[in-house]
């Protein structure tokens, strides 16, 4: 079926992961109206499918020498490539569209100007992706900017932004971050290298010589030192924003996740980063492991201002989930990564 086709081209496993990123930089702000989050969770994921479709036709000669993704709807066939601009076009003008709509009932203009800055770099980024190193900051900025736009909703003026809000965009950029340089450069690297694309992981000596996979020093510190600074970012508001000196029950609950938390995405990456031979199927049953776990770290953080924020846990990992079995016959491993 067509519409098949157009959730793989969306890349629909992880859609529901960027969908949240507005819906975080809300509740940030202390907004718990579940239509109105909702309207920011469908500007997120319109704009993912948006960057999505447009990296599938930009990387589409790339793409197509590759046996491992072939079950990419431009590398198939089953999509062309005009019909990929349209449903791209479409959904970004469908992302606006439900913007507008947010700025007329909240009578707030100024947040479309923060959306459109968030599509500028993730536009920039899949145009350059291939030909520059460190490219993936845009990705990061991207996102930076996707949940300062969920914020900015409810807060109507920079000026009105609190510190929790600006970690939450600190922290989601991070995790972007580590997923394009690290998870992107990984999957992609032996095809990447055959290919000369000059992605940073190349540029730092990831290599994949007769199966063989060589990592080097400098990346693995540089993929370590990432999430260490997502794990020391996580714990920062709860002493320097809401000063708990005599923890609750919650706030121990909290701690424990994280702590069991960073220990799964340190033994992930450190599962994917040692691998001997490259094995692309096992790297994106890890990538996507690291996916669901990665993203639970704001949630549980957000739990302070909330409980329910906690619920948030769930939803990427069922997405997630859900997509592969529908559209892929496998639970942790999209064969359109």
């Amino acid at each position: 079926m067509k519409i098949r086709e157009y959730l793989k081209l969306a890349r629909s496993f992880n859609a529901v992961l960027t969908g949240i990123s507005p819906v975080m930089g809300a509740l940030a702000m202390g907004q718990y109206d579940i239509f109105f989050l909702f309207l920011l969770f469908l500007v997120g994921f319109l704009g993912h499918t948006y960057g999505f479709v447009l990296n599938d036709i930009v990387d589409y000669k790339i793409d197509k020498s590759s046996k491992e993704i072939s079950d990419r709807p431009l590398v198939s066939g089953t999509i062309s490539i005009k019909n990929a601009k349209v449903f791209a076009f479409l959904s970004l003008m469908a992302a606006f569209a439900v913007s507008l709509y947010i700025a007329y009932t909240t009578k707030i203009l100024f947040p479309i100007v923060i959306l459109a800055i968030s599509g500028f770099f993730i536009t920039i980024y899949n145009l350059v992706s291939k030909k520059y190193p460190f490219t993936d900051i845009f990705v990061s900025l991207g996102i930076f900017f996707l949940i300062l736009y969920g914020s900015v909703t409810v807060a109507g003026t920079f000026f009105a932004i609190t510190p929790l809000v600006w970690i939450v965009c600190i922290l989601g950029s991070i995790q972007a971050l580590f997923m394009q340089i690290v998870a992107g450069g990984m999957k992609d690297v032996e095809n990447d290298f055959k290919k000369g694309a000059r992605t940073l992981a190349i540029r730092m000596g990831v290599r994949v010589v007769n199966g063989n996979l060589k990592v080097s020093l400098g990346y693995k510190l540089l993929a370590y030192t990432i999430q260490l600074v997502n794990i020391l970012l996580v714990f920062l508001p709860f002493y320097f924003i809401w000063h708990v000196q005599d923890p609750s029950i919650l706030q121990y609950f909290q701690w424990t996740v994280i702590c069991v938390i960073a220990l799964l995405m340190f033994f992930l990456s450190h599962k994917l980063l040692s691998m001997k031979r490259f094995d692309r199927m096992k790297a994106r049953k890890l990538i996507g492991s690291h996916y669901i776990t990665n993203f639970a770290l704001v949630p549980i953080m957000l739990m302070m201002l909330t409980p329910w924020a906690g619920l948030l846990v769930f939803f990427p990992a069922f997405g997630f989930i859900l997509s592969n079995i529908i559209l892929h016959g496998t639970i942790l491993q999209p064969k359109t990564m």
